[in-house]
């Protein structure tokens, strides 16, 4: 069991790595290390394909977002290639944390993550 549990850990830390790298360079070996070459994302207000798509809507949260990290909240839970996991994003600056949310992942046969449903619990009512 702890082998398959550090298979979902291991994918949402890498996931955590991409959402909150510093620059373009870091963030394309991020979201290379982490999502497979066809991986996908969807929430309510995104739906990308592929490394650069994931990249360009990473950058587009922290255009929208300065200042602000992703953490994990609570345990990242999974069976077969599923995994689920809390999020919250929190101001470095005052530690606000105006949108929260969880993600449902699925993984290939390297541990990549192939696609990630998002939804957000708690979001600004205007940004």
């Amino acid at each position: 069991m702890p082998a398959t549990t550090d298979r979902y850990e291991n994918a949402v830390t890498r996931y955590f790595e991409a959402w909150n790298a510093g620059d373009e360079e870091t963030l394309a070996k991020a979201v290379a290390a982490a999502w497979a070459t066809d991986g996908t994302y969807t929430d309510p207000l995104a739906d990308v394909g592929g490394h650069e798509a994931i990249a360009a809507l990473i950058t587009a949260a922290h255009q929208q977002f300065p200042g602000f990290v992703f953490y994990p909240t609570g345990v990242v839970d999974g069976h077969h290639d599923t995994a689920r996991f809390t999020w919250e994003l929190v101001n470095e600056a005052d530690g606000n944390a105006p949108v929260a949310g969880f993600d449902v992942i699925t993984l290939d046969d390297r541990g990549r993550i192939r696609s990630v449903l998002g939804f957000l619990d708690r979001v600004p009512a205007s940004r």
